[in-house]
């Protein structure tokens, strides 16, 4: 159906009216790095597919508003999104008339959890460039030579290991995330310190100078942490 941004999530909307099963869905679909919009009845799940425009649907067969099989015919009349239909009825003719509305797979509850993702990324892949990508490797920030592993809480600059404190680690962190934002001192101590800022600016100024002192090459003339006077700090884009 064409490509997607790697950077846009993909959107799954869910239409059942056992919302607990849901629930538990939306933590495996979540850990995928997908987005999981849920409701208990059609209609509304009519409503959010008008808003949301999602990349897949998950419709259960038997829901109170619209079935899953109405709801999938009015979907059919204006898109062609995948669509997965769930049921706990596992008479032949559900199957024919599901697939026959362009319903694009079949699951029959209950399910396991880690099925239903698999065959949401198979129609994912299918229908879009969906490229599983390994979730280690995303939680990997990399710039001016620094690789800051978010999962392992490690650093290291041009492939040797540096110990940076918590607070160090999460400052760099705040930075690399969004090499080229300029952060004010109360930003910076709002997202790294877990008490109320007091205008103390000394305190974010100590331990920006301890991190360039780690990873600068001149700490005196920093390269890589860029002080923006009179706004606060950025870290430098790679050029």
């Amino acid at each position: 159906m064409g490509e997607k941004s790697i950077d846009k999530k993909f959107v799954i909307l869910a239409a059942d009216d056992e919302m607990e099963l849901l629930d538990a869905l939306q933590l495996f679909v979540e850990r995928e790095g997908m987005e999981l919009i849920k409701t208990d009845n059609g209609i509304s799940a009519l409503a959010l597919f008008e808003k949301h425009q999602p990349d897949l649907v998950l419709l259960d067969v038997m829901m109170p508003g619209l079935d899953g099989f109405a709801l999938l015919k009015k979907i059919r009349e204006t898109s062609r999104v995948p669509a997965l239909m769930m049921t706990a009825r596992t008479e032949d003719y559900d199957k024919i008339l599901g697939l026959g509305l362009g319903a694009d797979d079949y699951i029959t509850k209950p399910y396991n959890p880690l099925e239903v993702v698999a065959r949401i990324k198979a129609q994912l892949r299918r229908c879009y460039d969906y490229q599983e990508t390994d979730r280690r490797q995303s939680n990997v920030l990399t710039g001016c030579g620094l690789e800051l592993n978010l999962s392992e809480g490690t650093l290291k600059k041009d492939g040797q290991e540096i110990s940076l404190t918590k607070t160090e680690f999460r400052i760099l962190e705040l930075f690399m995330k969004t090499p080229g934002r300029i952060y004010t001192k109360q930003q910076i101590f709002d997202h790294s310190w877990d008490e109320p800022y007091m205008e103390d600016d000394s305190t974010v100024m100590v331990h920006i100078s301890n991190l360039r002192n780690k990873i600068e090459n001149d700490p005196k003339k920093p390269a890589m942490i860029r002080t923006i006077k009179g706004l606060g700090y950025k870290f430098e884009k790679e050029k």
